[in-house]
């Protein structure tokens, strides 16, 4: 596996939990009627996304997806679970691709 498609796998599992920490802490803040943990969390994955965001371009830039699946990995940063679906499937076809063109 080359470097970017790891930094990639390490970036969309570190922004997918970071976001459901925060969706849970959304939810326990909006039970409790406060506004206490999510604005801790927000920040850290807001700044977490920016970097999965240039990890994202890297993997466009070197390994060339198509425009569709750039879309759905940008898009998995912010819907909770989708990011471990999106990496396992990118990984499993950015791979391949990468054996086919070697």
């Amino acid at each position: 596996m080359s470097g970017v498609l790891r930094r990639y796998q390490v970036m969309s599992w570190v922004v997918g939990v970071a976001l459901l920490v925060l969706t849970y802490a959304a939810i326990q803040d909006w039970v409790n009627h406060s506004s206490g943990l999510a604005h801790i969390v927000s920040p850290i994955h807001g700044i977490l996304y920016m970097v999965y965001l240039v990890t994202v371009i890297e993997v466009w830039i070197k390994l060339k997806p198509t425009k569709l699946r750039v879309l759905v990995m940008v898009c998995s940063g912010f819907v909770p679970f989708l990011a471990f679906f999106v990496e396992h499937n990118t990984l499993k076809v950015l791979q391949a691709q990468e054996r086919a063109s070697a």
